[in-house]
């Protein structure tokens, strides 16, 4: 692969049946490529959490995926109203997701969590009432 490849999703906020759609293309993108289980195990899980938090806290946003020869690049943009308190909000098991989100099986406090510790990259920048913007890598060599 000698130039990038771009994947763009738009994840609807108001549909739980639709969450996780953008990951499991993006699993049979990096499977027709060619690359490691493993990596598309990482990219998938990275992928799969940052849908769901964008569909439980945001109202949905915008994901993005660059790959090229060296990594997997994840970029989520949404308009929701931010991320307090980032350090908290990567503690596992910390929420603020509604009982009813929890009804439905999510809102564990897993998903940051979980998206930082499949990445070898991820860095997050929220405003309060602005949105929240997070990149994350997964290295391939």
């Amino acid at each position: 692969m000698s130039e990038a490849l771009q994947f763009h999703f738009d994840v609807d906020g108001a549909d739980f049946t639709s969450a996780g759609q953008a990951s499991v293309q993006i699993k049979k993108s990096l499977r027709r490529l060619g690359l490691s289980p493993e990596i598309i195990r990482r990219v998938s899980i990275a992928m799969y959490e940052g849908e769901i938090n964008m569909v439980v806290h945001a109202g949905g946003g915008e994901a993005d995926v660059t790959v090229t020869e060296n990594y997997v690049e994840i970029r989520l943009h949404d308009h929701g109203p931010g991320i307090k308190d980032i350090d908290q909000a990567m503690q596992e098991g910390f929420s603020t997701a509604t009982d009813s989100i929890r009804a439905l099986g999510f809102g564990a406090g897993m998903g940051l969590p979980n998206m930082k510790r499949y990445t070898d990259y991820m860095e997050i920048h929220s405003e309060l009432g602005q949105g929240t913007d997070i990149t994350m890598r997964v290295n391939i060599s």
